[in-house]
């Protein structure tokens, strides 16, 4: 009771310094007057925001390749030779499996499948791998990156660790802006379905200005970002 009667004190002489009366029930927000954030480029068809995504990748200094998902596979192990192959790493992903991208690495390189089983193992062999391969939940086009959920199967090292990175993405999973990314997260958990351990949006192959403004890529991650694009509109 006292605790009350103090908070209710302390309140009323901080209104009466500020000079205005107490409320007690939230004011409406006022309608925005600039609706930029969430509907600049929704106007697009999804033909036009891969465009756009596209051509954003590109200036971010991204390698895009475009197939059918007929041809994804063979798309995949020409990248793979085009960057080195060696040794690759890939998630545990089910998606990947199902396009047949996981078995055809497995039998042309050494590969690693991340695993919570295998603990430090599998920053081990991310460290020391070539080649990381992903597959992303969505695309922005607005920035030309990728967003990768994380869980104990799909693990971040696959695509920050290895010297070059090839991401997988279909062109019906690229969204606007990170707006939408935000709305689909917001309904997954209104939904009570289970959230990414993290979230992680990257555009390009890692790089700083940092140091008299001069760019340098690949300081602290991969030299190299590919989007292998997959046309399924």
């Amino acid at each position: 009771m006292d605790f009350q009667h103090n908070r209710e004190q302390f309140l009323n002489r901080l209104a009466a310094k500020m000079g205005k009366a107490r409320s007690f029930s939230p004011q409406a927000m006022e309608e925005p007057v600039n609706r930029y954030p969430t509907e600049r480029l929704t106007e697009l068809s999804q033909a036009q925001l891969c465009e756009e995504f596209v051509n954003f990748a590109k200036v971010m200094m991204v390698d895009v390749e475009v197939c059918p998902e007929s041809e994804v596979v063979s798309s995949a192990l020409s990248l793979c030779e085009k960057y080195g192959g060696n040794s690759v790493i890939l998630n545990d992903d089910e998606r990947l499996t199902r396009l047949g991208i996981t078995q055809a690495l497995q039998e042309k390189y050494p590969c690693h499948i991340w695993s919570p089983e295998t603990g430090q193992q599998n920053i081990d062999k991310a460290e020391k791998a070539n080649i990381g391969v992903v597959y992303a939940e969505y695309g922005l086009a607005e920035s030309g990156g990728i967003v990768l959920y994380s869980q104990p199967e799909r693990g971040r090292a696959v695509s920050l660790l290895p010297e070059k990175s090839i991401v997988v993405l279909r062109k019906s999973q690229v969204l606007p802006r990170v707006a939408q990314l935000a709305k689909v997260l917001h309904d997954k958990a209104q939904k009570g379905e289970r959230m990414p351990s993290c979230v992680n949006i990257i555009s390009g192959p890692s790089s700083t200005a940092d140091i008299e403004l001069i760019k340098v890529v690949g300081v602290h991650g991969p030299v190299a970002k590919i989007y292998l694009l997959i046309d399924d509109l």
